[in-house]
């Protein structure tokens, strides 16, 4: 699947789990630029994604995701696999 594509589902799903229709992410977006991104929706965020592509991130993966372009890319990652 391509990056550009999981950008977006990614950022429908951070939208939907912040129901926020009006966020915008970029690769460089973290934690910090959201203000409804907690520790508690970043695992609604993690689950869902999770659900969205049958992955699973391991959690070291997920303390690491500095930013949307890592968290971007290990979903690259996993469903290319």
């Amino acid at each position: 699947m391509a990056t550009d594509q999981i950008m977006q589902d990614v950022t429908a799903v951070f939208r939907d789990v912040l129901d926020n229709d009006a966020l915008t992410l970029n690769r460089d977006t973290t934690a910090m630029d959201v203000e409804e991104w907690d520790s508690i929706t970043h695992i609604q965020i993690i689950v869902a994604l999770e659900k969205k592509y049958k992955i699973k991130f391991t959690a070291a993966e997920i303390q690491s995701f500095k930013n949307v372009g890592e968290l971007v890319d290990t979903v690259t990652r996993k469903t290319a696999a």
